[in-house]
C-alpha cells in the first residue's frame, strides 16, 4: 500500500482524534454534476493511504447514496476511520425543510446506520439546527444514541456561538461543522472564539469554496450541468462570478510565487487560524485529494496570511453563499448568505 512521505498531521476534536485534513464527500454523488462512482471509491481508498481519518457525509447526499458509497468503501478500514454524518435536511416534496424533532432523531439514525453498514457513527452531526425546537431537546435526543452506543461523539453544523454554548451545555460538542475560507469568513463572528474555550472541534467544510478558490472553475459553463447545485449559488453567477474569478486570477499569481496550488495555499491558510481545525475539502479525484493533502506541510508568513486577508476582504467578495432560504442557517449570526 502506497504511503504519503511524512505522517498526517493530527488535530483534537474534544476526545476524538482525526486527521488534520479530511474528505467532504458531498460531490462523490452528484452535488456538482454526474460523479463517476468507481473513481469516488478509488479516491476514499487513496485517501486512507495517505492518512486521512476523516470522512464527511450526509443522509441527504445523494438521497442516502452518499452514504452508502462511503460505507461500502471504508468497510476495509472500519477501526481506521472517523465516519462523520448528518441528519436534520428532509426532502419529501417540492420545497426540502429542516428537521430536528427529538421524536424522529434515533429514526434517522438507524437509516444511517443501515446505509453506512455500520454499529455506530463515530460523529454525529445536526445539520441545521430547527428553528421550531430548541438546541437542547434536539441535542439531548442524540446523546440518548451516545448512551445505547449508536453514536460516539456529537457535532452541530451551522451554529451561533450562542447556540453551541446552549448545545455544549446539554452535552459534550465534540465539534462544530461550518463553510469556512478565504471568502466565507462567518464563523470567526463568535464561533471560532466559542470552539477554542471550550474545547470544540472546527470542521470548515467547502474551504475551497466549492472548487473556487482551487482555480478550478474559469467560467460559468463549468457549473451549468445538470445537477450541479452550484449554479444556483449566487457567487457563481453573472456579475458575481466575474467578479470572483478576477480575485482568483490575483491568488493564483500569489499561488505561483510561492511554488504551490491555489487550493494547497488556500487550505494552508484555513489551517493557520487555529489548532482545533481539520478543514473536509471534497473531491472524488484522487490527483485532487493528493494535491490538497500536502497543504499540512505548508507554514505560511504573516505577510501572505495578510496578503490573503486583504484580498478576500468581505466587501471584495461578490454575492451571498445561497440563494434558497431553506439552505440558510436558522441561526440569526450565521444566516448571511
Amino acid at each position: 500500500m502506497a504511503q504519503q512521505a511524512t505522517p498526517m498531521p493530527t488535530v483534537m476534536f474534544g476526545e476524538l482524534e482525526v486527521s488534520a485534513i479530511g474528505l467532504g464527500c458531498m460531490s462523490m454523488t452528484d452535488a456538482y454534476g454526474p460523479a463517476d462512482r468507481s473513481e469516488a471509491a478509488r479516491t476514499l481508498e487513496r485517501a486512507v493511504e495517505l492518512g486521512v481519518t476523516l470522512f464527511d457525509t450526509a443522509n441527504v447526499y445523494g438521497a442516502g447514496e452518499n452514504e452508502r458509497l462511503v460505507g461500502a468503501a471504508l468497510a476495509p478500514h472500519r477501526d481506521e476511520v472517523v465516519i462523520a454524518t448528518k441528519f436534520g435536511f428532509v426532502v419529501d416534496g417540492k420545497t426540502p425543510r429542516i428537521d430536528g424533532h427529538p421524536d424522529r432523531v434515533e429514526y434517522r439514525c438507524n437509516e444511517s446506520l443501515e446505509r453506512l453498514g455500520v454499529d455506530h457513527i463515530d460523529l454525529y452531526l445536526l445539520h441545521r439546527p430547527d428553528p421550531d425546537v430548541p438546541i437542547e431537546d434536539t441535542v439531548g435526543a442524540m446523546a440518548r444514541l451516545v448512551d445505547v452506543g449508536k453514536v460516539r461523539h456529537l457535532g452541530v453544523s451551522e451554529v451561533s456561538a450562542d447556540t453551541l454554548r446552549r448545545a455544549h451545555a446539554s452535552w459534550p460538542i465534540s465539534a462544530v461543522q461550518s463553510e469556512y475560507s478565504l471568502w466565507t469568513r462567518d464563523p470567526e463572528e463568535g464561533v471560532l472564539e466559542a470552539c477554542r474555550e471550550l474545547g470544540i472541534g472546527f470542521m470548515p467544510y467547502s474551504p475551497l469554496g466549492r472548487a473556487m478558490l482551487a482555480g478550478a472553475i474559469t467560467n460559468g459553463d463549468q457549473v451549468a450541468g445538470p445537477g450541479d447545485m452550484r449554479s444556483t449559488l449566487p457567487r457563481f453567477q453573472g456579475e458575481h462570478l466575474a467578479d470572483n474569478l478576477a480575485l482568483v486570477d490575483d491568488l493564483k499569481l500569489l499561488a505561483d510565487s510561492l511554488a504551490v496550488t491555489p487550493a494547497q495555499l488556500s487550505l494552508a491558510w484555513v489551517l493557520s487560524r487555529a489548532q482545533n481545525i481539520a478543514p473536509i475539502p471534497g473531491t472524488r479525484r484522487r490527483e485532487w485529494l493528493e494535491q490538497n493533502v500536502k497543504a499540512v506541510d505548508l507554514q505560511l508568513s504573516e505577510a501572505t496570511i495578510s496578503a490573503l486577508d486583504e484580498l478576500f476582504a468581505a466587501d471584495r467578495v461578490s454575492g451571498g453563499r445561497y440563494s434558497l432560504s431553506w439552505m440558510r442557517s436558522s441561526d440569526s449570526s450565521t444566516s448571511d448568505d
